[in-house]
């Protein structure tokens, strides 16, 4: 699991990081829970990680001047997950 929030906020408007980085995870086929102070996404160790790599360059070069980002490794056994 990832979870990321990129930067700067804009309250007004949908930035373009922001589109960027909902498109790199949902090209990578995760399962994506937005949020109000950030998206998270689920799938397998591999798919997370290369989708981890696009989403830092694709919303750098799409504006972005900070971007947090936590992965976790969930345990398969929970409900409703996936091998991690």
């Amino acid at each position: 699991m990832v979870e990321f929030t990129t930067e700067p906020f804009e309250l007004d408007t949908f930035p373009e990081h922001a589109v960027a980085a909902r498109k790199v995870v949902d090209e990578a086929g995760l399962d994506v829970a937005v949020g109000p102070f950030g998206t998270g996404a689920e799938g397998e160790a591999e798919q997370v990680l290369a989708a981890v790599t696009k989403l830092l360059h694709e919303t750098l070069a799409a504006g972005a001047t900070r971007i947090s980002v936590q992965v976790s490794v969930l345990d398969q056994h929970q409900e409703g997950v996936g091998t991690p």
